[in-house]
């Protein structure tokens, strides 16, 4: 991963993204912002108890240090709906539109950031060069079992043409396998999953994110995983499963416009 700065924000960018000119990306650590208390930083979720106006003037510092652009953001439930636009109708897409209940955004349109919170859940960004549509998918434990990510690539194929062997992938971070603890993982994760179980009730996410990628027809090279804890690493990410009541942390992906 790749830590730069700016807008006295830090953030991280994958190595293979990063040499694409055309769009704009981060994941952005808490450092920096205006956030006090349990949410102190960049905090970029309004439903975390932090003050609004320090959350919109957060928001505001992000989309400047992401190079510009209007944020997209979704009302994300843990589900697999994903939320598709494209530049016939942009113009539904305004700041002032509700989110979507959606946990996975697709897009074509320049000039358009989509945004996915997390405190502990990936968020999985990917990128067709080739037909030059993005997506921003938010990927917990449930999403990665319904399988959000084929369903995220599905939609890229079928509304925007893309072939998934020139997709990019970028896996930010989340609970790792030394943190992602699920005690009751026989009632919660099929059984199938269990293949990813490390120790006795750990579990590897970020092996699943790829394998399901891979499975979507990814090419394995171009699947990037950021292998950073967020529960390991607090004084970059918020973690729900260390602090509980905490701020959320964001990545982003759009379009450059010309």
């Amino acid at each position: 991963m790749i830590f730069r700065t700016r807008e006295a924000l830090g953030f991280f960018q994958f190595p293979q993204l990063a040499q694409r000119p055309e769009i704009r990306h981060a994941i952005f650590t808490r450092l920096g912002g205006c956030s006090q208390g349990p949410c102190q930083g960049l905090n970029l979720g309004f439903g975390c108890g932090d003050d609004h106006a320090a959350v919109a003037a957060n928001r505001q510092l992000a989309v400047r240090a992401a190079g510009g652009g209007a944020l997209v953001c979704l009302h994300q439930t843990h589900g697999t709906a994903i939320f598709s636009f494209s530049r016939d109708d942009a113009q539904c897409q305004s700041p002032e539109s509700p989110a979507p209940l959606a946990d996975g955004a697709v897009t074509d349109v320049p000039g358009r950031l989509l945004l996915i919170q997390v405190a502990d859940c990936q968020s999985v960004m990917l990128y067709d060069p080739r037909c030059r549509v993005v997506a921003n998918v938010h990927c917990g434990w449930r999403g990665s079992v319904a399988n959000i990510l084929g369903r995220a690539v599905g939609v890229m194929q079928e509304r925007f043409g893309c072939h998934p062997e020139t997709i990019m992938a970028g896996i930010g971070p989340s609970l790792g396998p030394c943190c992602a603890e699920f005690v009751n993982y026989r009632s919660e994760i099929p059984e199938k999953f269990w293949g990813y179980r490390v120790g006795r009730d750990h579990f590897d996410f970020w092996s699943l994110s790829r394998d399901q990628l891979r499975a979507a027809g990814l090419p394995e090279a171009q699947i990037e995983c950021s292998q950073m804890c967020s529960r390991c690493n607090p004084h970059l990410f918020f973690s729900y499963r260390r602090a509980r009541h905490t701020g959320r942390f964001a990545a982003v992906i759009g379009i450059a416009e010309a």
